[in-house]
């Protein structure tokens, strides 16, 4: 999965960062995670080797630079672009981790819970210089910057490994089903209903305030301290959305998935990295889209075409469609929630390294290439100690032609780590249940879990016999991966709004 990239010099925004950090209205802090206890060194040594590390980075950004004028095949050009944009986005995580670090208490903290913030930053600065390198591979610039790159990528590994997992939450709850007291009225209308009060509204009659999604994006605040509306109306919008990382706190409503589609057709047959190809991309912190599609028109023969691409931390997918071929789906980074999403693709068409739930969920794999394998999930987790990883529960996995082989997933990186528990699997499935990526690559260090799954795809008497691979007999074992454990959902998505199961039920569905 080689991918791609674009140009984004550094700018004083990661100062700006650095004090407005992690300001978001619909967080909220927990008292008693919010302290240093979850770090095995000093805070000094800690921020300091953070600092070591952004100065790394802007040796890689400053030797990459050089190049971007004297390139001219497109392919390359759009890697060492792209490259420079997650490498920005790297630096100001690590502003983050230093400013939290220095102020463990502060209101702001994202989650509140300091472990969990700090690993999870971490591991989207190690998942950014993984994707500059697999996407530099190959070329000539590679020997230029791969010292520099292999330097912070075991930096950011030694950092993780000194911050200890807690999991200190608030209270589960069995489900969130009604909107919370705090919330205004008018965001509790936009998410019961598709109205049109919003900050901005856009229609391709020329009946909104703009016609294009790119625009209304362009014009949003950065940095905006609260949710910004952007109400589609129904339309298919061709145009290629990328919201970067100073767009925070921005909900996107259409009137239904059905309705509202933002189509693309990038791809890598096409010339762009699987990075680059997406049709809507997200970098900025808190996002939520409800009631819209994203679509990549590439088809089968044109390989990783992407459709949705997130980086935004604690960002929500709410009754969204999301339709392509290979890789329709890419949350690259962060931790992101799924509920009530159709998610329709063929090879590894649910990709990435983030920390992602899918609830409630139709995952549907599609006719590809001939004699063509598909495969429902890559997950990239590449070292122990990063948090990260794919669990799908109360979702619906099935296929357009229950005959085309099908299999749960397969280990694109050493730690792959996906879990399926209450989920109905169709025929489709394959008895084996999950595929090799490559020989016996990763097959005993990877983990992937299955829990109390039904339908005829989900008989587990002749499953792989992989070291990696677990049946759950335990519901503690399976209770990990829930809204509540995996993603800390109680401490950030009842003020989204969004329905979701905290923890384990006893039924099918929630």
């Amino acid at each position: 999965m080689a991918l791609c990239f674009k140009k984004q010099p550094f700018t004083i925004a990661a100062f700006i960062i650095f004090f407005l950090l992690l300001s978001l209205p619909h967080f909220s802090a927990s008292a008693s995670s919010n302290d240093l206890s979850c770090l095995k060194v000093s805070p000094i040594n800690f921020t300091n080797s953070a600092k070591e590390i952004i100065t790394n980075l802007q040796q890689v950004t400053s030797n990459l630079s050089r190049f971007t004028g004297d390139i001219s095949h497109p392919l390359l050009l759009n890697t060492i672009s792209d490259c420079l944009d997650l490498l920005d986005v790297s630096v100001d995580q690590l502003y983050w981790i230093i400013s939290t670090t220095q102020n463990p208490k502060g209101k702001d903290n994202s989650t509140g819970n300091l472990s969990s913030d700090l690993r999870t930053w971490l591991s989207a600065v190690l998942v950014n210089t993984d994707t500059c390198i697999e996407g530099l591979q190959g070329t000539n610039v590679m020997g230029l910057v791969y010292a520099d790159l292999d330097r912070v990528m075991s930096s950011v590994k030694n950092l993780l490994d000194e911050v200890i997992l807690i999991n200190d939450q608030l209270p589960t709850a069995t489900s969130s089903d009604q909107f919370p007291s705090w919330m205004k009225d008018s965001d509790m209308k936009l998410l019961q209903a598709n109205e049109t009060t919003a900050d901005a509204v856009v229609a391709a009659d020329g009946s909104g305030n703009y016609s294009n999604v790119t625009d209304a994006v362009f014009a949003a605040p950065d940095f905006n301290m609260k949710r910004h509306v952007i109400f589609v109306k129904k339309g298919v919008y061709v145009e290629n959305v990328d919201i970067k990382k100073k767009k925070w706190n921005i909900m996107i409503i259409g009137e239904g998935m059905d309705a509202t589609v933002i189509s693309g057709n990038r791809s890598c047959v096409g010339g762009s990295t699987p990075f680059h190809s997406a049709t809507f991309a997200v970098n900025g912190r808190g996002f939520i889209a409800q009631d819209i599609s994203f679509r990549n028109t590439a088809g089968p023969e044109m390989h990783q075409a992407v459709a949705l691409r997130s980086d935004s931390d604690l960002s929500v997918f709410h009754r969204c469609g999301i339709f392509g071929y290979q890789d329709s789906l890419y949350p690259h980074s962060m931790r992101q929630f799924y509920r009530e999403c159709t998610i329709a693709g063929t090879v590894d068409f649910i990709f990435g390294y983030a920390t992602a739930v899918f609830q409630n969920c139709q995952i549907i794999a599609k006719q590809g290439r001939p004699n063509q394998k598909n495969t429902v999930t890559a997950q990239g987790r590449i070292d122990p100690n990063e948090p990260t990883g794919f669990s799908f529960q109360f979702c619906n996995i099935s296929a357009e032609n229950e005959t085309i082989p099908t299999y749960l997933g397969r280990p694109w990186k050493n730690y792959s780590r996906t879990i399926f528990m209450q989920s109905h699997m169709s025929n489709a499935i394959r008895p084996e249940g999950w595929l090799e990526w490559d020989g016996s690559f990763a097959l005993d260090t990877l983990y992937y879990g299955e829990y109390n799954n039904s339908g005829p795809g989900a008989e587990i008497a002749n499953r792989v016999k992989w070291p990696g691979y677990h049946v759950f007999n335990d519901s503690s074992d399976a209770s990990k991966y829930t809204v509540a454990e995996f993603i800390e959902g109680d401490l950030w998505l009842p003020s989204t709004g969004v329905n979701y199961t905290a923890g384990l039920v006893n039924g099918k569905k929630a």
